[in-house]
């Protein structure tokens, strides 16, 4: 079994988010458990080990051991560990722990709602709720990823979560808590997973350490954080390559070797002084070599970042703060860029060629001239005429009233945040803008599942909003054969 999964907290003392940790042992204590539970965060901070841990605490039988005269039931399997409890940790021993650990207990259901996100699937779990639990005292539903599930499907959530079962208990784990309605949201406890200190990495590093009883340097592990981008499920990964690179003690130069590092940052010291000279054939060459010795350009452009957005803190003798804004706004744009590059160097070879060959303050003002642009062109779009207006009593105008301007300018806008996804606009036609709505048509599938990624969608909506004034949601629909 993999690291993470093998070391995942199954206690509430465990968990490795102490204020997570604060606020489940309040709830347990409590005289009263909430029906209904919001789990928000990041990717791999523990969400669905958090759920299985609050499962397995309210329905754990040492808590179930004393009978109406007040004996105790179970004693002799439970006497051992039962002395060693908190009022409120899970035993991991009796039945109900156990299965709900490794998944079989029939009244603990995990949804994925990624992949069960319709109308249906909400439909048949509000249908089998109102059965009381099988075996525990408390039936739990976890749904993870809840906010994939369709309008249609909230709803019928939203009936359930209204009216709940007195022997039911909802646990919904979401990365995108701003797209969950908030009526679903008022009607649970919120709990916020916030990204990880460098302790709460090492606290669930450590775990990991001394049950494989590793040989690993304290350098390796503060490395092992900058790489996790604060997710203990990619530290535990990262740790876990690691190992598999090298039996026996676990170094700063097997980390470097295992991941391309070594050097690094000597190579960012040295590409920044030729960035701040404005030497682009040095810059270019450096990163050149980098290339040629395998650099990961992720991890690179995040070094990079986290260097000048230090400089930006504790001030620096090589760049203005204006010119260190500047930058980081352009080490951000690359770096969301890499992924849709041929070559994963080149976002971080144009940041070099744009700032190089640009005269200082040149940059600011293009950026004034494009929100001049943009500010004139939803001037235009705002003072349509009359006709254009009445060539639909709906409110719903035709893409010909204002499709040349709008365009132009969105295109504009996005190409701010991303070059790639500006180049992909090009290449589809606007059908109509209605009241909150700008629908787009396209030929090819790339181009509407890119567009409808959750970021991408998000900057498409900032940025149409912004030109129209009004709050719009854009839609990419695959042209019909």
């Amino acid at each position: 079994m993999v690291y993470y999964r093998k070391y995942r907290p199954q206690k509430v003392s465990e968990l490795d988010l102490e204020d997570v940790r604060g606020k489940i042992e309040s709830i347990l204590r409590a005289k009263e458990i909430p029906h209904a539970f919001l789990f928000s965060g990041p990717k791999g901070l523990g969400k669905t080990s958090a759920a299985r841990i609050l499962a397995k605490a309210i329905n754990c039988e040492q808590k179930q051991l004393t009978t109406n005269k007040g004996q105790l039931t179970k004693k002799s399997q439970l006497s051992v560990v039962s002395s060693q409890l908190s009022d409120i940790e899970p035993c991991n021993v009796c039945d109900n722990c156990v299965s709900i650990t490794n998944g079989s207990n029939i009244d603990v259901l995990e949804v994925d709602a990624a992949s069960n996100r319709g109308i249906d699937e909400i439909r048949d779990l509000r249908g089998k709720i109102k059965y009381a639990p099988a075996a525990l005292r408390k039936k739990v539903y976890i749904i993870d990823e809840v906010h994939m599930l369709t309008t249609d499907a909230f709803n019928a959530l939203l009936k359930t979560l209204e009216e709940p079962p007195s022997h039911a208990v909802f646990i919904l784990c979401t990365t995108e808590v701003e797209k969950v309605p908030g009526t679903i949201a008022s009607r649970t406890f919120h709990v916020q997973f916030k990204k990880p200190t460098k302790d709460e990495i090492f606290h669930s590093l450590l775990r990991i350490v001394k049950g494989e009883k590793l040989d690993v340097d304290k350098q390796v592990l503060d490395e092992i954080f900058k790489l996790s981008e604060g997710s203990f499920r990619d530290a535990a990964k990262t740790l876990e390559e690691l190992v598999i690179a090298r039996k026996g003690k676990i170094t700063v130069e097997v980390l470097e070797t295992t991941f391309k590092t070594a050097g690094m940052e000597h190579e960012i010291d040295k590409l920044l002084e030729a960035v701040a000279q404005k030497n682009l054939k040095e810059a270019l060459k450096i990163i050149d070599e980098l290339s040629q010795k395998g650099t990961d350009f992720k991890i690179l452009t995040e070094r990079i970042a986290q260097s000048l957005h230090e400089m930006l803190l504790s001030g620096s003798s090589e760049f203005q703060p204006h010119e260190l804004r500047e930058l980081l706004n352009l080490a951000n744009n690359s770096y969301r860029d890499i992924k849709f590059s041929v070559l994963p160097q080149i976002p971080l070879e144009l940041v070099v060629v744009e700032w190089c060959l640009t005269p200082t303050g040149e940059i600011k003002n293009e950026k004034l001239k494009i929100k001049n642009e943009i500010t004139e062109i939803s001037s235009q779009i705002e003072n349509k005429s009359e006709q254009q207006i009445a060539n639909s009593e709906t409110g719903m105008f035709s893409a010909n009233a204002k499709s040349d301007n709008f365009i132009q300018a969105l295109i504009v806008a996005v190409k701010q945040d991303n070059h790639s996804i500006a180049g992909i606009l090009r290449g589809c036609r606007l059908i109509e803008i209605s009241e909150g709505k700008v629908q787009f048509e396209t030929k090819y599938k790339f181009h509407k599942d890119k567009l409808s990624e959750a970021k991408v969608n998000l900057v498409l909506d900032t940025r149409a909003s912004e030109i129209l004034r009004e709050k719009v949601h854009v839609v990419v629909n695959l042209t019909e054969k």
